[in-house]
């Protein structure tokens, strides 16, 4: 594509801001532009597995969030009624896959990206769309971008614009884009003082519930469930979920009676079914949903968007290469995610029979059983290598039923 000297990032997400921390280390001049107020996410927690933690290695961030990892403690899996079906210390994922998985808000990870971007490279209130994807063979034709304020030219445009993308849709007009999972999901952050719990999820028939603790001293849960599309609580969110969990196991009685309606964020999952034909078109690349939006059932929708943007930085002007490198691995991963949706949240009762006496089972074999589940994700490396000097990291690892190697802080935002 010739030398990259300007780029253009559409959208101030994680994926975006990854890939624009990344570009700068490279000495490209890089503008984000974000169409909403600020850069504070909407949204609630995140888990990032050992693989996107090797991603943040490589622009000097990995060991600021591995820092940040609260849980060290038990975690696993349960029925509603608290029965443990498996569980697992935090040190059985960390000795696999080299590194531990951390949960934190969000916001806290987007405020460590965009603090290591020059204050003028990110414009919020710019709304932008592409107006030329431009000739990566044609010096003379640079991809051209269009804001409020008038067209911006770019070498490279880098499309984390989500998952109903407008990028992705004039690239690849054909394409059908993302469909509905067939689940909708809620997520809450709120103080807890004086609740003492084990990180755990809990399966049940259609439905799970999450809870875990945040290193602030919040604890962070999450609940999905299968309904229709576009159902809404015909009084709010949090008495939608007492109906839902208010009689299953502790702590989630705890975390229901001090949630406030407006605590409870509520979007409903969809993902995309039908792989693009590439991740490029032109001098514009796609990352993160924008690219290959997945179900949450593998917590790996920001993991995979933060791979994005670090290979995308490796092959910034080789976007073909790119294309090659992230299209075969996000398609296989998507693919599982959509397994792992249909195993957790199975409604048939002789099905979760069988499922929940199978993962009891296998679980007293030895954890290493489902944490095989997990390879050839978190064991992930960046091209090039990282730049961190000692593999295993610091801090402890939070575990989301970690045996079977699967999170859901991912979130689904219009």
């Amino acid at each position: 594509m010739g030398r990259v000297e300007r780029a253009i990032v559409i959208g101030g997400g994680i994926g975006g801001l990854t890939a624009a921390v990344a570009l700068h280390r490279r000495g490209v001049r890089v503008t984000v532009l974000e169409r909403a107020g600020s850069l504070e996410p909407v949204g609630a927690a995140i888990s990032l597995a050992p693989n996107a933690l090797r991603g943040l290695d490589v622009i000097g961030l990995g060991d600021d969030i591995r820092s940040l990892s609260a849980w060290q403690g038990d975690g696993g899996l349960r029925t509603p009624s608290g029965r443990w079906l498996s569980r697992s210390g935090a040190a059985a994922a960390a000795e696999r896959f080299g590194g531990p998985l951390v949960l934190l808000h969000r916001a806290t990870l987007v405020d460590h990206l965009a603090a290591r971007l020059p204050s003028a490279a990110v414009r919020t209130a710019a709304a932008a769309h592409v107006v030329d994807p431009g000739d990566p063979q044609d010096p003379g034709r640079p991809a051209r971008v269009g804001t409020p304020d008038g067209e911006l030219e770019a070498d490279l445009v880098v499309a984390a614009d989500g998952i109903h993308s407008a990028v992705r849709r004039g690239l690849f007009p054909d394409h059908p884009g993302p469909v509905y999972s067939g689940f909708t999901t809620w997520r809450i952050v709120i103080p807890l003082p004086g609740v003492e719990f084990a990180s755990h999820e809990t399966w049940g028939r259609g439905r799970i519930w999450g809870t875990h603790p945040l290193k602030d001293g919040r604890v962070y849960a999450y609940a999905a469930a299968v309904v229709p599309a576009g159902r809404r609580a015909p009084d709010d969110e949090r008495a939608e979920l007492l109906r839902l969990y208010g009689d299953w196991h502790d702590p989630i009685s705890a975390v229901l009676a001090a949630a406030r309606p407006d605590d409870v964020l509520r979007h409903d999952v969809h993902h995309i079914t039908e792989p693009l034909p590439a991740y490029h078109r032109g001098r514009v690349a796609l990352v993160g949903d924008a690219a290959h939006a997945m179900p949450p059932t593998l917590g790996q929708g920001g993991n995979q968007a933060i791979e994005d943007a670090i290979t995308l930085a490796h092959h910034f002007e080789d976007l073909p290469a790119y294309t090659a490198a992230r299209l075969p691995r996000t398609t296989a991963i998507a693919r599982r995610a959509v397994k792992v949706a249909r195993l957790n949240m199975m409604t048939n009762r002789a099905g979760i029979a069988v499922r929940d006496n199978a993962v009891a089972a296998l679980s007293k074999a030895g954890p290493a059983l489902f944490l095989r589940g997990f390879d050839g994700i978190a064991d992930w490396r960046p091209p090039g290598g990282t730049t961190r000097s000692s593999e295993a990291g610091s801090g402890g690892s939070r575990m989301l039923a970690a045996d079977h190697g699967r999170q859901w802080p991912e979130e689904d935002t219009p």
